[in-house]
């Protein structure tokens, strides 16, 4: 395993925000962390690539100890932040050939600066302002920016948050293209089908814990095989509806998901259930779980057993 973590725990005054958090990933891979805003992730990041203490448990990087050895772990590394760490008064060729100069590639950083360049599709902007970029422009040169040193594992916290479908698009097949020259990446995100699509293996981290990890399709087993989504022509009937099957309301309005085997007598006693409540329906429809459905399921039930 390039990273791994055992146990770490990390508090912030009386605020638990690590509560023996365990992670393993190998080389070569994309490993997603998700969960909602304040479960932690941002933190692990930070104990992760050394920035922050753990105050228990362990963790090693590219076969360092994050405490033990922090010079070893950041010279194996990159850190990419939810934000574009770009200077926008010096050219794209300018930050990159800056970064090379800063991690002593002497000569060679220009060399550098010019393959990616190419490799991130920039040549073309290459001696423009960088705030003359598109927020695309700027997240490409941002992750080009953390490749100048060839390190072996890449952190990503929410590396395409703000950007448009396009551009998240870009990114994407950017990091396809890293995994794919085996570099390892960790990341953390809000859009879950960004997990879908990019990682190995994911770890839902809820209230300072690993609620559940896998692969997606594993953890996507979790809740069930297939899902019915059953659309109402009103809020009420939609209230109604989620009292009678104990099931969770979702963003999409007048829309009610339930876990599902996928067989044709599940989706029969369903609607018969509603039929004998007077509870109309106005559409069903049936698919398998995403991402999204367990970030819900799982979420849902720690609510439920913390009342």
């Amino acid at each position: 395993m390039i990273v791994e973590a055992t146990a770490l725990t990390k508090s912030y005054g009386s605020t638990e925000v690590l509560k023996g958090v365990d992670l393993h990933v190998r080389e070569g891979t994309v490993f997603a962390l998700l969960g909602p805003n304040g479960a932690g992730k941002t933190t692990a990041i930070r104990v992760l690539t050394t920035l922050t203490r753990p105050d228990g448990g362990t963790a090693r990087v590219a076969g360092h100890d994050v405490v033990r050895e922090p010079t070893k772990v950041r010279a194996a590394i990159s850190l990419t932040g939810q934000y574009a760490a770009v200077d926008d008064q010096q050219t794209g060729r300018e930050n990159l050939v800056m970064i090379g100069k800063l991690m002593h590639l002497g000569p060679a950083a220009k060399a550098r600066a010019v393959d990616l360049l190419e490799r991130f599709d920039l040549r073309a902007a290459a001696d423009r302002r960088v705030a003359t970029y598109s927020g695309g422009m700027r997240r490409r040169l941002d992750l080009a920016m953390s490749l100048v040193a060839r390190p072996r594992v890449i952190f990503l916290d929410e590396p395409t948050t703000g950007l448009d479908p396009t551009s998240r698009t870009t990114m994407w097949d950017s990091i396809k293209e890293l995994v794919a020259a085996g570099t390892t990446i960790v990341l953390t995100t809000q859009y879950l089908e960004e997990a879908d699509r990019l990682a190995d293996r994911v770890a839902l981290l809820h209230e300072g814990r690993i609620a559940l990890s896998g692969t997606p399709d594993e953890v996507k087993a979790h809740v069930g095989g297939h899902r019915l989504d059953l659309r109402f022509p009103t809020e009420t009937a939609l209230a109604e509806a989620a009292t009678l099957f104990r099931a969770p309301l979702s963003d999409d309005p007048l829309v009610l998901g339930l876990p599902s085997d996928g067989t044709a007598s599940h989706l029969h006693h369903v609607l018969d259930t509603l039929r004998a409540a007077g509870v109309p329906v106005a559409a069903v429809s049936s698919h398998r779980p995403t991402l999204d459905d367990v970030f819900l399921a799982v979420t849902t039930r720690h609510l439920e057993e913390a009342r």
